[in-house]
């Protein structure tokens, strides 16, 4: 029999990164594919050059954490002699496992801070040893009672519990835990949210009104008129915009959320806003950063062009579907420049359209003939 040997690898990546996997030899069955093969990339990544003091302890915290997967995928493959993925870190505890998943949602700002506020939580209330494959039904009926008497919004706890419950079924997935927890316990109800948006007046307003961060401006003002999100905005470079004044204008992107294509007509409004056109590899909206100083600036931009509502940056999203529906584009198209999967996701601007609608008519219930 061959002997066994796992070792950690590095990738570079185009991104500026580099990724971590396992190498093993001889070839291990992939949980995934159930293939053979000698990789497993661990959804962990290094910073080539950090640039700041979190990139740094990012970078000092994984490269560890990566070494200690790699000591127990060698241990437990030695022991089972050369046994299936599936089975490695069966005894993992919960605590393990939660801190993994948390790490690999590092690179996603919005989506790690929700996990690691959901691990803080799933910290407070079991006891740090507990194996994950001891964990029962009652164990996370008991959580979410814990997480229901907490001074948290609804949909603050919905998020939470969710989160949790994700985690659960990825160790099923991996055959770490018996049975899919997930799947039998009810998640905790979300309540309706109000969406604030800018109607298309209050979008010209916002036009004219100063702001003192330029390109955050140009970046709401393109994200209404596209539906674009913050992490596409942001993420879009000179070779994903094709077209002329003739034959109209597109973007062709991958969305950071969904990870799907997409192909986006967009309008010469929206062109002209990206202003003259720069080497392929350029970021079209350079510069724009999301902090609590321009989410401030952001505020007062809006106040300035005397809108009393409470706007961030995704509401200019929400403003595209409400100004779409009520020139009349039909949901299923709306549905599709958002780049929504299900319909269902885009159904909740033609609720906010209809009561629009709704409170318009209500007007000329004072009118007298």
């Amino acid at each position: 029999m061959k002997q066994t040997n796992v070792s950690l690898r590095q990738r570079q990546l185009k991104t500026g990164r580099i990724s971590l996997y396992l190498d093993y030899y001889p070839p291990i069955y992939h949980p995934d594919t159930g293939k053979k093969t000698r990789r497993e990339y661990l959804g962990l990544y290094l910073y080539i050059d950090p640039k700041n003091a979190a990139e740094r302890k990012h970078n000092k915290e994984i490269f560890p954490l990566a070494e200690n997967i790699r000591s127990k995928r060698f241990f437990d493959i030695k022991h089972q002699q050369y046994g299936l993925l599936t089975h490695v870190n069966k005894h993992k505890t919960l605590y393990e496992f939660f801190t993994e998943l948390v790490k690999k949602k590092y690179t996603s700002r919005g989506n790690y801070e929700n996990w690691k506020s959901a691990f803080y939580y799933l910290r407070s209330y079991f006891d740090q040893d507990m194996n994950l494959s001891d964990l029962t039904l009652d164990h996370l009926e008991g959580f979410k009672e814990y997480l229901l008497g907490l001074d948290l919004k609804q949909n603050t706890k919905n998020s939470y519990f969710s989160k949790v419950k994700a985690g659960l079924k990825e160790a099923y997935r991996r055959s770490l835990i018996k049975d899919d927890l997930s799947a039998k316990i009810r998640g905790i109800k979300s309540e309706e949210v109000q969406i604030e948006f800018v109607t298309l007046d209050e979008l010209k307003r916002l036009a004219k009104a100063e702001c003192e961060i330029p390109i955050l401006k140009k970046a709401f003002l393109f994200s209404a008129l596209t539906g674009l999100r913050f992490s596409d905005c942001k993420a879009l470079t000179w070779q994903n915009l094709e077209g002329n004044d003739e034959a109209g204008y597109l973007i062709r992107f991958k969305q950071k959320k969904t990870k799907s294509y997409q192909t986006l007509p967009i309008s010469k409004t929206a062109r002209k806003l990206l202003g003259k056109r720069k080497d392929d590899e350029e970021q079209i909206l350079l510069g724009l950063k999301y902090s609590d100083f321009n989410n401030k600036k952001m505020r007062q931009w809006i106040k300035d062009a005397g809108i009393n509502k409470r706007i961030t940056f995704h509401c200019a999203r929400h403003s595209f579907a409400t100004i779409q529906l009520t020139l009349g584009t039909d949901i299923y198209t709306v549905s599709k420049m958002l780049g929504h999967k299900n319909i269902k996701n885009t159904q909740v601007y033609a609720k906010v359209v209809d009561d629009l609608k709704i409170k318009a008519m209500d007007k000329l219930n004072d009118v007298d003939l």
